[in-house]
């Protein structure tokens, strides 16, 4: 090559390099900062612990949730997900490293000499190839450090699975324990309306009451009698959700402790500050827009030259030969994209999409996982506050009740009016229920938005397990 042709060379390959691909516009994103403190005050404060489900004091729920975290298909699905991500980290990290390949090639063959003479030789030539290709730019450094946030985002996004199977399972079991408790509460007032129906049916007998009453017991009881298979009903469906979530076919499950028995863990006392890096979700959001953005910078620097290098060595073996002959070549290559019909461009393109759609997408996850807090803080101190008064108003109206079932028997009032009392009982009593039911709900709904216990290791700023 003559020294022209080597300049001009050089100064093309100089021009591609000084051009690093168009300069994608990408969409700016206002960052989101957190509030100094919550707008409902969070107190008395507890840490939040991985195994948090343990603090309801059910070893019933304690069992349900570690087979549902062993067994879910969700989970196992996410477990498969990181698999793959972990096999991309290591696909990307061999681009980056040359490759080594063996060759042997031999064989048997008869020919014409010079002479006109056939000959016929045994030939054979092992080979060993290296192929490298330079990062000269950065490029496929870039495409290994997306494929690495990926694999954290998606190690993220296990942990938020797993979270996910426990508070929905704790979520359910509560709601179970609910309707266990309901359902007790009903079938004792279809006694309690049994045994009115019973006295009603003596009295009209005896001609001490109009037949009027005899009807409204009857009515009574055949209302509340609707109520039994109304729970029971939801209790089936409630437990064919449990036996799903737990990798079961649909059956019974087993109960614990009873409602009103189950312990309500102190809330959660972290700031807001620190819930960005307490969330699964908000992880994986985060490592996803790093991804994008590494996979930008690839896709730009995929308009500059790319570098290879190429060497070979073997030996040539035949009977023709006395000994046999090293063979060997080194060499290079320098890839320039000249013309690729805008490709390189689109592609450019879409990358500079990708990266502003992870950001709208972490913007918003994290704006919920701040409402998904406040949300669930409003929750636990107003529903509280509710099951004092509910509480309050059943041993009222409990008290209302005895009152007007002695009044009624001594011949002093009427039926209706122990009638609408056994009625506000009944309605009181349910309600009590289901505020006792939603304030540990609330609870969980509290421990999954406040991330579950899981921590991002501050060390190496990804998710605490072991990395690949």
């Amino acid at each position: 090559m003559t020294i022209s042709r080597i300049f001009w060379v050089a100064m093309l390959t100089g021009s591609l390099t000084a051009c690093a691909g168009p300069n994608v516009a990408t969409t700016a994103v206002a960052p989101v900062t957190p509030q100094p403190a919550w707008r409902t005050e969070a107190s008395p404060a507890a840490p939040v612990q991985r195994d948090w489900w343990r603090s309801f004091g059910d070893p019933a729920l304690v069992d349900l949730v570690d087979k549902a975290l062993a067994n879910n298909s969700d989970i196992s699905i996410a477990a498969a997900r990181v698999r793959e991500a972990r096999a991309n980290l290591s696909l990307a990290r061999a681009q980056t490293l040359p490759s080594i390949d063996a060759a042997i090639s031999g064989g048997r063959s008869r020919s014409v000499n010079a002479f006109g003479q056939p000959v016929e030789q045994n030939f054979a030539q092992p080979q060993l190839q290296i192929a490298y290709e330079v990062d000269l730019f950065g490029r496929l450094a870039d495409q290994k450090s997306a494929a690495r946030d990926l694999y954290f985002a998606s190690d993220a996004a296990h942990d938020a699975a797993e979270l996910s199977v426990a508070a929905t399972v704790a979520g359910n079991y509560i709601i179970l324990r609910g309707l266990d408790a309901r359902l007790a509460v009903a079938r004792e007032t279809v006694a309690a309306r049994s045994e009115s129906l019973r006295i009603a049916k003596s009295r009209v007998g005896l001609g001490y009451s109009p037949k009027l009453e005899l009807q409204q017991a009857q009515a009574e009881y055949d209302a509340t009698a609707q109520i039994v298979p109304q729970i029971e009903l939801a209790i089936a469906r409630t437990e064919d959700a449990l036996s799903l979530l737990v990798g079961d076919t649909p059956r019974a499950i087993g109960r614990g402790v009873e409602l009103d028995r189950l312990t309500a863990p102190l809330v959660p006392g972290d700031l807001p500050s620190d819930l960005l890096r307490r969330r699964p979700d908000v992880a994986q959001a985060e490592y996803q827009l790093a991804a994008s953005d590494k996979n930008l910078s690839a896709a730009r620097k995929r308009f500059l030259p790319q570098v290879r290098l190429n060497s070979a060595a073997g030996a040539a073996f035949s009977t023709l030969l006395a000994d046999p002959i090293s063979i060997w070549s080194i060499g290079g290559s320098i890839l320039a994209p000249i013309f690729e019909g805008g490709r390189l461009t689109a592609q450019a393109d879409a990358a500079g999409a990708q990266r502003d759609q992870a950001a709208f997408a972490y913007r918003r996850t994290a704006l919920t996982a701040f409402r998904e807090v406040e949300d669930a803080l409003a929750a636990v101190q107003l529903i509280d506050r509710q099951l004092l008064s509910a509480q309050s108003q059943r041993d009222a109206l409990a008290e209302g009740l005895r009152l007007a079932t002695n009044r009624y028997r001594e011949g002093y009032s009427p039926y209706l009016e122990q009638l609408d009392a056994q009625r506000g009982l009944l309605g009181a009593e349910l309600s009590l229920i289901q505020l006792r039911a939603d304030a540990l709900a609330a609870r969980v709904q509290l421990f999954q938005a406040m991330g579950g216990g899981w921590t991002m290791c501050a060390a190496q700023d990804a998710p605490c397990s072991p990395q690949p």
